[in-house]
């Protein structure tokens, strides 16, 4: 029962890390339980070891090896700007604590400026997102607006907020309205490399035309260099991959 224990708190830290899992006490309370419990018995041992053995020989071909380059390369699309109507600046989340822009947040952010400042286009949208996670937590807009207002006291873009949003099709299906009402022919898309691909395709789905304009990626370097970018890239590939198995199966309700 310690050995699966054990088991079960590895596998409960490398979900929480990998999965980018919101409530990881509860989840790693739970593997360490299930799987302390799958230990006291032989054929459920046997079962938890062999499969806590693959996945380590998985993780650690990811880590030794740049074998990750190629879906890295297969989830990104990056166009040259173009002029557009507006530039979508998906939101990539905030820090509740601290009110402070998660790092992809900011750079997306800092990306559709830099478009805005080189006459792209003349907006710009921010996400509001929803209480889902959290009703508490300050909106990643007014951060954003605020940001921007700091930038340019006068004579910054002209700001438009996607309220209320949860997840990447959400945004789209604002944008979409947004195209509608003010007669937007076509947008640039800001986010990172890893969700560029899928976010083009939900968008494009809505009917709104998109150049993938992608911001850098902070979390990594894409050539993989070290054990620790390859592990950043795991996680964003089991990320986008677990997504679009969510989106197979029905996605998030629109808010």
């Amino acid at each position: 029962m310690l050995g699966g224990a054990a088991t079960g708190a590895a596998l409960g830290v490398l979900a929480a890390f990998l999965g980018e899992v919101r409530a990881p006490g509860g989840l790693l309370l739970g593997l360490i339980g299930a799987a302390g419990l799958a230990g006291a018995f032989a054929p459920s041992r046997r079962v938890l070891f062999v499969g806590a053995g693959l996945i380590s020989l998985l993780v650690s071909l990811c880590l030794l090896t740049p074998a990750l380059r190629l879906p890295l390369q297969a989830l990104s699309v990056s166009q040259p700007p173009q002029r557009a109507d507006a530039i979508v600046v998906l939101g990539g989340g905030v820090q509740c604590g601290t009110r402070a822009l998660e790092a992809s947040s900011l750079t997306r952010l800092v990306r559709g400026l830099e478009l805005w400042r080189a006459g792209y286009a003349p907006t710009i949208t921010v996400s509001e997102q929803s209480d889902v996670f959290s009703a508490t937590c300050p909106k990643m807009s007014v951060i954003e607006r605020e940001y921007i207002r700091a930038l340019y006291p006068q004579g910054g873009p002209q700001v438009v907020t996607l309220h209320n949003v949860t997840t990447t099709r959400d945004e789209a299906a604002r944008v979409r309205d947004l195209a509608a009402a003010r007669g937007w022919a076509r947008v640039l898309l800001v986010t990172t490399p890893s969700h560029s691909r899928r976010a083009r395709g939900i968008f494009e789905a809505q009917g709104v035309e998109v150049i993938s304009a992608t911001a850098s990626e902070t979390r990594y370097d894409p050539t993989l260099p070290l054990p620790s970018d390859r592990l950043y890239a795991l996680r964003a590939v089991l990320y986008e991959g677990l997504s679009r198995l969510k989106e197979e199966l029905g996605g998030t309700p629109e808010r």
